[in-house]
């Protein structure tokens, strides 16, 4: 018997509808500009990928505006889960809170109250946040703390919240109308906690959730964030950092493997997702001029990323000439440095140009382009490599045909091949995570 694996899929609430058709949207604009603020366009995207038995649909967040020209409007993706857990009943659903600005008591409070509303089906995403705009933003200083320091706050913030998940116990709730008590207070755990960053009281008063604690998810690249990641994440995010083999991609899922152990905990509760973004064609040729389609850089594109890129690692790209061969290779950021590291693998050891370096490099995960059925051989045989534990479906500008073209022609290729799932067997995220 194969040895299946997850789907899942990473997406925002921001809009795409405005983005001008160019050489990345081979099937137009499908969907209204108001669809995305109403929340309507993830609306049919959830039944979607219900249908297709995804484990579980990802909203990724920026808290703050980008001092770019090219900034859009984000909506809050939190609100978004309790909207899509009223037209599904199985998908699970994650959104991102960042551990800099929510207090840890409202977070916990707030994811506690979205797992009763979606019966046990939702999971939050751990970010620090390394933009020091966004710091601007709330008032915090021109300056994000550094990176290390960045995760061990979240690292005390994680612990006190689920503290306070875990400070009702199953049994607690006894409705008891005869003695007029609503909760056994000796099945509630109180406690303080005092930690470097954080101080508090226990319990929440909000009851145990369905699935015990909702699903926790993190993207951890960098050393110490994959230190962070084997010690709370039930499901990690991860890419490829630029490169395009399947051994890469094992070595980083063992290494988690490897410190979830050291952590105490089975290696198996720690799921690995790994964002891909399928070119599909009715034919492998056709797959490939979609691609080329996708990947062309215009001139356009080129001075964009010259002019804006950098302020996703905190650094300013303007100052580089584009033409002049890029050097800088140690260049270090206190923001996405796994990120950085694989922009940096495209300057082939100083002798590309940064327009060189922009033109190479890709979204950062392993390429899949053909048909359906040639996908789904891809796949298979890129997870027997790595060895677990399934994809996390991620593009952008997203459209409709572009939904269908994976839920309803290679979801169904990678089934007939018994590699995903064809329903699900449990109520919660947790529970049909741990499934395989």
């Amino acid at each position: 018997m194969k040895k299946k694996f997850h789907l899942a899929w990473f997406t925002n609430a921001r809009p795409h509808a405005w983005m001008p058709n160019g050489p990345d949207q081979w099937g137009g604009r499908d969907v209204e500009e108001s669809e995305w603020a109403s929340g309507r366009f993830l609306m049919d995207m959830a039944r979607s990928l219900e249908r297709a038995c995804f484990d579980y649909i990802m909203l990724e967040d920026h808290v703050a505006s980008e001092p770019t020209d090219n900034m859009e409007s984000r909506i809050d993706p939190f609100p978004m889960l309790p909207m899509l857990g009223s037209v599904t009943t199985r998908l699970g659903l994650i959104a991102t809170m960042s551990t800099s600005f929510w207090p840890p008591y409202l977070l916990a409070r707030l994811t506690a109250s979205v797992d009763h509303i979606t019966a046990g089906r939702s999971g939050w995403n751990v970010v620090t946040t390394s933009e020091d705009y966004a710091a601007r933003s709330f008032g915090l200083g021109d300056k994000q703390p550094p990176h290390d320091e960045r995760y061990e706050r979240a690292d005390e913030m994680v612990e006190y919240v689920k503290q306070l998940w875990d400070a009702w116990e199953p049994d607690a709730v006894i409705a008891d109308a005869n003695s007029g008590k609503y909760v056994d207070r000796r099945k509630l755990r109180e406690f303080e906690f005092k930690g470097k960053y954080f101080q508090g009281l226990g319990p929440l008063n909000v009851s145990r959730s369905p699935q015990g604690r909702p699903v926790i998810c993190q993207a951890g690249g960098s050393p110490r964030g994959m230190d962070f990641a084997a010690k709370h994440a039930d499901t990690v995010l991860a890419s490829s950092g630029g490169a395009n083999d399947p051994l890469v991609l094992k070595d980083y899922r063992d290494s988690i493997r490897t410190r979830a152990a050291a952590c105490g905990r089975n290696p198996d509760d720690v799921k690995v997702l790994y964002l891909v973004s399928p070119i599909l064609g009715d034919t492998d040729a056709q797959a490939q001029e979609n691609y080329e389609r996708r990947y062309a850089m215009d001139e356009a594109r080129i001075n964009a990323f010259h002019k804006y890129g950098g302020a996703y690692y905190n650094l300013d790209f303007s100052k580089y000439d584009l033409d002049a061969p890029f050097t800088d290779l140690d260049l270090k950021t206190e923001g996405h440095q796994s990120t950085l590291d694989g922009f940096l693998r495209h300057a082939q050891g100083g002798t590309r140009t940064l327009r060189q370096m922009i033109v190479a490099s890709k979204p950062s995960s392993l390429e899949f382009v053909g048909t359906p059925e040639s996908v789904a051989d891809q796949m298979e045989v890129a997870m027997d490599a790595i060895g677990g534990d399934g994809f996390l479906i991620q593009y952008r500008p997203l459209t409709r045909r572009y939904i269908t073209e994976i839920t309803e022609g290679l979801v169904p290729a990678l089934q007939r091949r018994g590699l995903v799932r064809t329903e699900y067997k449990y109520k919660h995220l947790r529970e049909n995570l741990l499934e395989f």
